[in-house]
């Protein structure tokens, strides 16, 4: 199972690093993660990240950013690089999410040169897809594969692949009292596995209000979760790593 987490701006960098300690702690003591039937990881604000590689990395927490630029350098005042990012210890980067879109007026074309970059770089894309209206769970999967196949649309053309993560956030559910349904969330899950099994490979992680107590309902159409609000509280984590251990996880589904 693949357990991550992004703190968006919620967190101050004290808030952070005091959460990724415990994290750490929680980690270091924890049987899922001992025997490889977890992996983790999380997403700080870009500042924190070379004391959060430092604090999570010997834990085995792997440390991704919240966005990328998409181009390596140049006069972009403001951006941060990929490979900046790789060379303070990063290895994943979100890209895609439903905040940017709406917020920061990202669309499928920014969302793809991201993408780009991110593999173009080695980074792991944490790639966020949803729909935006609750609907059936067929024209829910289409609506997600089409955005799936337009972010990798460039890196295929230029050839370049890598490791990819696929976060299905369905918009309706983030900052929800709940999370989706977990049987619309199994059928999403396992339609976008399909689809990553024929081409190019991936995980498939449920995020959308999603906490301890979710994984056990979904755990059969998915590979993890991404976590938000509901796992400020660190002690979340070693819920949800129990959680894990319950399911009887191996290392072969941490992949």
């Amino acid at each position: 199972m693949l357990i991550g987490i992004s703190f968006k701006t919620w967190f101050s960098h004290a808030r952070t690093v005091e959460w990724l300690r415990a994290a750490a702690a929680t980690a270091r003591g924890h049987d899922a993660v001992a025997s490889g039937a977890v992996r983790l990881f999380a997403m700080p604000q870009f500042p924190t990240i070379p004391a959060a590689v430092g604090i999570a990395g010997p834990a085995g927490i792997a440390i991704g950013a919240q966005d990328i630029a998409e181009h390596d350098d140049g006069p972009w005042t403001g951006e941060v690089t990929g490979p900046v990012l790789a060379e303070v210890g990063a290895t994943m980067v979100e890209v895609g999410h439903a905040e940017r879109r709406a917020h920061f007026g990202e669309n499928d074309d920014v969302v793809a040169a991201k993408t780009l970059a991110a593999l173009r770089t080695g980074l792991t894309p944490v790639l966020c897809v949803g729909e935006t209206e609750r609907d059936t769970p067929q024209r829910a999967a289409d609506a997600v594969r089409a955005q799936i196949d337009s972010a990798l649309a460039p890196a295929g053309a230029a050839g370049i692949g890598g490791r990819l993560v696929v976060a299905y956030e369905p918009v309706w559910a983030i900052g929800a009292p709940q999370p989706a349904p977990p049987e619309h969330v199994r059928e999403i899950g396992s339609a976008l596995r399909a689809h990553l099994a024929a081409g190019p490979g991936g995980e498939v992680i449920y995020g959308g209000s999603a906490g301890p107590g979710l994984l056990p309902r979904i755990a059969d159409g998915v590979d993890g979760m991404f976590l938000g609000r509901f796992a400020h509280d660190p002690a979340a984590l070693g819920v949800i790593l129990d959680e894990v251990l319950a399911l009887g996880a191996t290392p072969a589904d941490a992949r």
